[in-house]
């Protein structure tokens, strides 16, 4: 059977999609199914097992410069490999307009999606063939779950989802000590936990024994690994890392602790042991998903105190 699924963006909302994509495999015999989504992201369907091919779209790229040569060029060989096979079935689980205009109305086979009261644009239910009514009052990762089993006509199995990328990791660990990995960045300020909190947190954990691994990906989030890091022997600024890479490294941490990030779902893809902090948002819907995740909540971040967290992070150690 071959599927072709719509869902370009962001990381948290592609990582969410993967356990619908162990559903099907399991449901579906001979399953084929090719990803549509943002060329930055490209790398992540691959991870999985059921994925045959990904076909990059660069909407954000291509916006900045509509009418380029380049564009145009890239925008023809996008919608000819788009349009290369005849699916059985075309999901669209993103639910925006953009979406459903510039994918699902393009790709060939039966269209299905959310419909226009389970949906964040109902302008999108529109370019559908079948639409699904899919209660908000749940994770995405279920909603995303329920929109395949009745897209592909299976049981929703009821054990919780498995994200199926996990074993793609289990190459040999190449290090000798044991460590941990804060996720100290994300987009919003006010997502941010205060820089005395993560350094309060990383003194407690100096008879520990464990290495405090820190990622970033720009100048201003290097700049906040070298203020968090300075003074401590046992934490470590990790150098700029692909996707792929930090990956690898969350995959062989012990744990790790996070703010409402990207990384902090690609930790849950993981099957890693996650400590989130939330204090500007509400993990019910949309936190993380799957074992070991633990969701630390506040009305602000300032007032998720070191001290729990410690404690927290001391009975997963």
């Amino acid at each position: 059977m071959k599927i072709c699924l719509i869902k370009t963006s962001s990381m948290g909302d592609i990582l969410h999609t993967l356990p619908a994509l162990t559903d099907a495999q399991r449901a579906v015999a001979d399953l084929q199914l090719d990803w549509v989504v943002e060329e930055n992201f490209a790398e992540i369907p691959i991870w999985h097992a059921a994925v045959n091919q990904v076909i990059p779209i660069a909407l954000r790229r291509w916006r900045k410069m509509p009418f380029s040569a380049q564009t145009r060029r890239e925008w023809r060989q996008y919608r000819t490999l788009l349009q290369q096979q005849q699916y059985d079935a075309v999901i669209d689980a993103q639910g925006l307009l953009k979406s459903a205009v510039f994918a699902t109305r393009l790709a060939r086979g039966t269209k299905h999606g959310y419909d226009r009261r389970s949906i964040r644009e109902p302008l999108a239910s529109f370019f559908y063939d079948q639409t699904y009514a899919i209660s908000y009052q749940q994770h995405a990762v279920e909603r995303i779950r329920q929109l395949f089993a009745y897209s592909l006509g299976y049981t929703l199995p009821s054990e919780q989802g498995d994200y199926g990328i996990a074993r793609h990791f289990l190459n040999p660990a190449n290090h000798t000590t044991p460590y941990l990995i804060f996720i100290h960045s994300t987009t919003r300020d006010d997502k941010h936990w205060p820089e005395s909190a993560w350094r309060e947190l990383m003194t407690a954990l100096a008879p520990s024994g464990y290495q405090i691994q820190l990622p970033w990906g720009n100048d201003k989030e290097r700049l906040r690994a070298e203020r968090l890091a300075q003074g401590f022997a046992y934490v470590q600024v990790l150098p700029k890392t692909t996707l792929l890479q930090i990956a690898t490294k969350i995959a062989h941490a012990t744990a790790v602790v996070s703010v409402d990030t990207g990384l902090a779902h690609l930790t849950a893809a993981l099957d890693k042991p996650n400590i989130t902090l939330y204090g500007a948002s509400d993990p019910k819907l949309i936190g993380g998903y799957g074992k070991n995740q633990i969701a630390l909540c506040a009305d602000s971040m300032s007032a998720i105190g070191a001290s729990l967290v410690i404690k927290k992070l001391s009975r997963l150690l």
